[in-house]
């Protein structure tokens, strides 16, 4: 409160004006500060970023696991295989039906160099169509809280994987 003083008179008489001044001062320090920062909290990379809409896909009926273990080796359902062997297992669990999708899991300490050359046996196979197969995210996160990791369900999630041109 600001108090006005009159020479005149022995009483001191307030004064009902706010000084707005110091106020004015610091919103201004303040609209400059974020002027300057604005554009630098901005990214200038031109990209299109692509929009993602997964959905779960239908399962059919007898889908087909191709597992690739830590130690490298395969397995076509639960049942170990060599790489020579795969593309006749395939035929023979497929029916000859190349265009059935086969879903590919991978351990996740398996190289992606690795994972692509399992998945070039199987282009090489005749088979386009693979879906690389992950746990969900959610029932993964929540299953940890609720069972010991051991016991954990894992439900797979199939993510189609582009077709070789």
């Amino acid at each position: 409160m600001a108090v006005k003083l009159n020479l005149s008179e022995d009483d001191l008489v307030e004064q009902s004006e706010i000084n707005v001044t110091p106020f004015i001062d610091v919103i201004l320090v303040l609209l400059i500060i974020f002027m300057v920062a604005a554009p630098l909290a901005t990214v200038d990379v031109p990209i299109e970023l692509p929009s993602a809409s997964a959905r779960p896909q239908q399962r059919p009926s007898e889908p087909i696991f191709l597992s690739v273990k830590a130690d490298l080796s395969l397995a076509l359902g639960d049942e170990s295989v060599a790489k020579a062997d795969l593309p006749a297992r395939l035929a023979s669990a497929s029916k000859g039906d190349k265009q059935q999708r086969i879903f590919l899991r991978a351990d996740k300490h398996v190289s992606y160099g690795e994972l692509m050359a399992v998945m070039n046996l199987l282009r090489d196979a005749g088979y386009l169509k693979i879906a690389l197969v992950g746990l969900d995210r959610n029932e993964l996160d929540s299953s940890e809280t609720a069972v010991p990791a051991a016991a954990a369900p894992q439900a797979p999630v199939a993510a189609p994987a582009p077709a070789a041109p």
